[in-house]
């Protein structure tokens, strides 16, 4: 019972922190709760619904604040929410350490990009088409390491032209959807613990709703994603620690 507790209280810290910066906290959930002991497979699964609880609170006030994009936004819910089931399928046929090693360089990609990239564009593209690849290459990367895809589909698109903002709420909507089904994947090969899985999607869901009311009225977002980036640099330094050792 009290592994429950300890994977409740870090679900729902990170999960505030990472709802403050308009992500899923299931980036980091997935290497901690490895760490912990939990089997890798479960921990992406696990860690995929944590993330998708968070991001599904986030989606519901964008939606009632009408700030979402639909056309800019349904191309690549489209693409991610098609290829990230194919992913995750995908990674029963992929060895684990070779996965995980992958998982090391997009926290290590993620926590730059929150601590050091740059705002400005390195080119401009458009159009329904190239939002669906753009959506689909994306989300088979997510399937496949057991994440939501935000982390790795948000300073993406900043690169290519998109206006921050927009992104983020863009992504807020995008990701449960993806999330989602990868989960039910996972479902069909990993035998769940579904306590864990109860505790876990509420302790996200109650985050989620703490560290968005915190984004929007309290803390300076900047300050967020310095932390996050930090928190995902100590998790690609300890993968990066188990490989060498």
């Amino acid at each position: 019972m009290s592994d429950y507790i300890l994977f409740s209280i870090i679900t729902f810290f990170l999960s505030i922190i990472f709802s403050m910066g308009g992500a899923g906290a299931g980036i980091a959930l997935v290497p901690i709760f490895n760490f912990l002991g939990l089997d890798f497979t479960m921990a992406k699964a696990v860690g995929l619904f944590a993330g998708a609880s968070t991001t599904i609170t986030s989606s519901v006030m964008n939606l009632k604040r009408k700030v979402i994009d639909f056309a800019f936004v349904i191309p690549i819910a489209v693409g991610m929410m098609s290829f990230a089931p194919v992913g995750a399928y995908a990674s029963m046929f992929i060895d684990e350490n070779i996965v995980k090693f992958f998982f090391m360089l997009m926290l290590f990609y993620s926590a730059s990009m929150m601590l050091f990239g740059k705002k400005k564009s390195i080119l401009k593209v458009d159009g329904k088409v190239v939002m669906f690849a753009i959506g689909s290459s994306v989300g088979f990367l997510a399937g496949v390491l057991g994440v939501g895809g935000g982390n790795i589909l948000i300073p993406l698109l900043i690169l290519l032209g998109f206006e921050p903002k927009k992104v983020a709420v863009s992504v807020s909507f995008v990701v449960p959807f993806s999330t989602l089904g990868s989960f039910f994947t996972y479902l069909n090969f990993v035998d769940i613990d579904y306590l864990l899985l109860a505790c876990v999607a509420f302790s996200s869901i109650v985050g989620g709703y703490v560290g968005n009311y915190l984004m929007h009225f309290k803390l300076q977002q900047s300050q967020i994603k310095k932390l996050m980036g930090v928190i995902l640099y100590l998790l690609a330094f300890k993968l990066l620690y188990q490989f060498i050792v």
